[in-house]
Parts: structure tokens; sequence; C-alpha cells
């Protein structure tokens, strides 16, 4: 198994070189008003496993609950690190078509044990029944409300895949209505730049995210309709992110968005924000999810630490 010629021999555990032996890419289909509740039961069933798991492991509470309007998960450590001070506007991934905070436990429910923080992740309106700006209206709502009751010393900002287009966005608008930033950004394989122009973009390289650009395309028609691909509160990493907070990136070499990651790094730091780009050897995108991996638990640490040191 360890000789495949595509899997690495080294600069990778055992356990994710088995994973991918384990796991070929699978493309995904595009989802549409017809097969909307479809798909999204598919994928939801298919982390049922791992939200039980993190559910048992690290015990959350969790609790439904309305900030700015906007119905969204509360996620809080079971132990006794919780603390109502700080708190985390968490905006989970699946294209802007699927996905919910439920299935971002994985990720959600880590950084609620590690940090202490109050993990707020908005339930988000879903494309194809609510198009752009559906989400990031939602996103805006809560974002202004957990700054009036947290302060930005005590509030950040986290996001994967769709999320980290999702939180971007967010404080793309929130900086320029003049509120103030938060105290840091974290972003786990963000989608940057629906143009798809990236040098990543190769098929059967990701096991997790194969979806050629000509469905892909389509899919993002569908979610923005005549906004341009080009516009940053579509695109973020065509934006200025003059004023943005101390901001930790992370993805993988096999990632597809790769190089939305790189970019967007490149793209802060011209503006002279502070960034913390971390790329994983032989990682896909959000491998965060899979706790099984010792790469996963080891970036979730670093997330974790990066936005514990900047409350």
């Amino acid at each position: 198994m360890d000789s495949t010629p595509d899997i690495p021999r080294t600069g990778m555990s055992r356990e994710a070189r088995q994973w991918l032996a384990s796991n070929p890419p699978t493309v995904r289909r595009v989802v549409t008003v017809q097969n909307a509740a479809e798909i999204r039961a598919e994928i939801a069933a298919g982390y049922a496993a791992a939200i039980a798991a993190v559910r048992l492991e690290l015990q959350p509470r969790e609790t439904e609950v309305e900030v700015g309007g906007v119905p969204c998960l509360e996620v809080v450590s079971g132990s006794s690190r919780a603390s109502g001070d700080t708190a985390v506007m968490y905006c989970f991934g699946g294209g802007y078509t699927a996905g919910s905070p439920e299935e971002d436990l994985v990720i959600s429910a880590v950084i609620a044990a590690a940090t202490g923080a109050r993990i707020v992740a908005p339930r988000y309106p879903l494309a194809p029944e609510h198009r752009f700006p559906a989400a990031p209206d939602s996103a805006l709502a809560v974002y202004r409300e957990l700054l009036t009751t947290h302060g930005p010393k005590g509030l950040a900002v986290a996001g994967e895949s769709a999320g980290g287009n999702l939180a971007l966005v967010s404080l793309l608008r929130a900086r320029d209505e003049g509120l103030a930033m938060p105290s840091a950004l974290a972003l786990l394989s963000p989608w940057g730049d629906a143009t798809y122009s990236g040098d990543s973009q190769v098929a059967d390289r990701d096991p997790t995210l194969v979806m050629a650009t000509d469905r892909l395309e389509p899919a993002a028609a569908d979610y923005y309709g005549e906004a341009s691909p080009t516009d940053p509160l579509v695109s973020p990493i065509f934006g200025d992110f003059a004023g943005f907070p101390p901001t930790f990136i992370t993805s993988g070499t096999r990632d597809l968005l790769l190089s939305d990651s790189v970019r967007l790094a490149t793209a802060m730091r011209a503006d002279d924000v502070e960034v913390d780009l971390r790329v994983w050897e032989g990682m896909w995108h959000v491998f965060e999810f899979y706790r099984e991996l010792p790469e996963a638990r080891a970036s979730m640490q670093q997330v974790a630490s990066f936005l514990s040191d900047h409350f």
C-alpha cells in the first residue's frame, strides 16, 4: 500500500497514507433545487460517525440560539474551560449548497474545547433556494451582534472551505461599513476564487473535492447569479484586506483549493496583514475533518492555539 506511486512514502503519517489508499477520488454531484434534499442528507449521513465520535470524545454542549435575528448553533466546551468572555463566529462549509453547523462539529467542538470560547455557527440559508447575498447577509448580522456582546478583542472568526469564503466576505463588508475587526481570523482550505484559475485545480489529486471546473462554474453561477466572479464579495482573493486581523490559513499539497490559500496569503500580506500559512504535506481539502489522522489533530491544535493567543 505504501508503495503506491501517487502516495508519498515520507512526510505524512502512516494513517494518512492508509486513508488515501482506501479513499479514491469521488466526483460530487452538483446540487440543484430538485436534488438538494437528497444530496444534503447523503452528505450528513457520511459525517454521522465522525460527529458521534467527537461528541463522545469532547462532550460539547450544543444549544440553539438566535443571534442578530439569525438561527445559530452555539457550541461550548463540556469541560470547565468554557467561558462566556470570548466567542468565535464559525462558518461551516459545503459550497453554499450543503452543510450545517452539526456537520462541522468535528472542527467547532475542538476549537471550543481547546480555547474555552463560545462558538456561534450561523445557520445561513443555502443555495440554490437562497441565492447571493443571503448567506453573507445572515453572517454579517451575527457578526454585528457578537461584536456588541463580546467586543473586538473577545471575538474571532473562523470558517472552512465555503465557510472560509463567507468569513472573508463578512469581514470585507464589516470593515467597509466601519465595524471593528475581530481579534483573529482562521481559515481552513478557504474558497477564495470563483474564477477557478489557480494552479492547484487538478483533477483526481484531492480525494474529497473532485469536481471539474466545467461543473463548478454552473454551480457557482446558480448561487451568485449575475454577480461577477471577480467581485471581491464573490471571490475575496481580489479584495483589499487593509485593516484585517492576524490570519491563520491551513491547506494541504493535495487540496484542490491550495492555490486559493497561497494566493490569498500573498494578497493579504501585500496589504500588511499578518498571515500564517500552513501547508501540510500530502493533505487534502479540510483534512482536519478526519481526527483519526495525526495531522488533523496537530493542525487543529495549531488553529486553536492561534485563536487563543489573539484573544
